[in-house]
């Protein structure tokens, strides 16, 4: 398996950091005077991945720490609904992706934000694929071979949860190969990959990032990524057009979003620094070896793309009977 490692400096996690009376409206020369909380979804997933990983760098860069904050479960809709409720500052951002974002919306009519009016966009961070993975011992070498294997014996396959992007393109390959797998949501992306490992369940569609060491060692084997050409990130795999599931194309994605009235300066701020990150070649091929294409953008560009995602994906939610958990 062609990965490059990329190593970084965990961050220490303290939500009694964020006990603190709400600060009036800073000027943007002072902002970050105390440190900011990053909403992940689980320890072990992309989102967890990338807001450490950018974290550090903002610490880097700000001399201020960046904290990650892991509410695992109901789509990543734990961790969006904090931020969306969260004082408009400036210190409390997610990690935003089709889970809590688009899935959200048809899935979760309880969840507690809009997607669209309770956020303010700052940028698209990264954009890649998902790898279907699958335990040594299933005896399948191609994805052929998976889906006649599955005809024999059903299979299982694990999801970040119900309505996250691993669940979406789990459907997406039932419908396009008519294999006979059965969907096991779990509480994250990291969950799911533990329960591959333990051979509670056989198969999973996850991020290159959450199944990156399991895939060096061999502890996991891949098939294809969702994408009509092989990723950058992952050469030696195939594609799904090489696997002869040309239908079964997916793109993961994650942005950064802070709170709906944070003032403007202070998210042409955060824009500008984490754009500025994202740019840097140290991180873009840092990024590519992982698994995932750096990919900013502006916040209008973020924004109007997550509509475009919500008028996509809400119907075929729907029209497929896909529940909550």
């Amino acid at each position: 398996m062609k990965f490059i490692g990329y190593a970084f400096n965990g961050m220490v996690m303290g939500a009694a950091l964020f006990a603190l009376p709400a600060a009036a409206a800073e000027s943007v020369d002072k902002y970050p005077s105390r440190p900011i909380r990053v909403m992940g979804q689980g320890v072990g997933s992309t989102a967890d991945y990338l807001s450490r990983y950018i974290g550090q760098k903002l610490t880097e860069r700000w001399g201020q720490a960046v904290v990650v904050d892991n509410r695992a479960g109901a789509g990543g809709t734990l961790s969006a609904e904090v931020v969306a409720k969260a004082v408009p500052d400036g210190y409390s951002l997610v990690m935003g992706h089709a889970g809590p974002m688009v899935s959200a919306v048809p899935l979760y009519p309880n969840r507690g934000y809009d997607p669209l009016k309770d956020f303010s966009p700052i940028t698209k961070t990264t954009t890649g694929v998902t790898v279907l993975v699958l335990h040594p011992s299933v005896p399948a070498k191609n994805v052929q071979e998976l889906i006649a294997l599955s005809k024999q014996k059903p299979l299982s396959y694990a999801s970040a949860g119900n309505g996250t992007i691993s669940h979406l393109t789990g459907e997406l390959f039932k419908q396009v190969t008519k294999a006979d797998v059965q969907h096991i949501p779990y509480k994250s992306a990291g969950f799911a990959l533990t329960s591959i490992l333990s051979g509670e369940t056989q198969i999973s569609f996850l991020s290159p990032i959450t199944a990156y060491a399991q895939l060096k060692t061999g502890k996991v084997r891949a098939l294809a990524v969702s994408g009509k050409e092989r990723f950058p990130g992952a050469p030696d795999i195939p594609s799904a057009t090489e696997a002869g599931i040309p239908g079964m194309v997916a793109e993961l994605w994650f942005g950064l979003f802070t709170t709906a009235g944070v003032p403007k300066p202070i998210v042409d701020k955060l824009h500008r620094e984490v754009t500025g990150i994202l740019n840097t070649p140290e991180v873009r091929e840092g990024l590519l070896q992982r698994g995932a294409i750096a990919s900013p953008s502006t916040p209008a560009e973020l924004q109007a793309f997550v509509k475009s995602e919500l008028e996509k994906w809400t119907p075929i939610i729907k029209a497929a009977g896909i529940k909550a958990d």
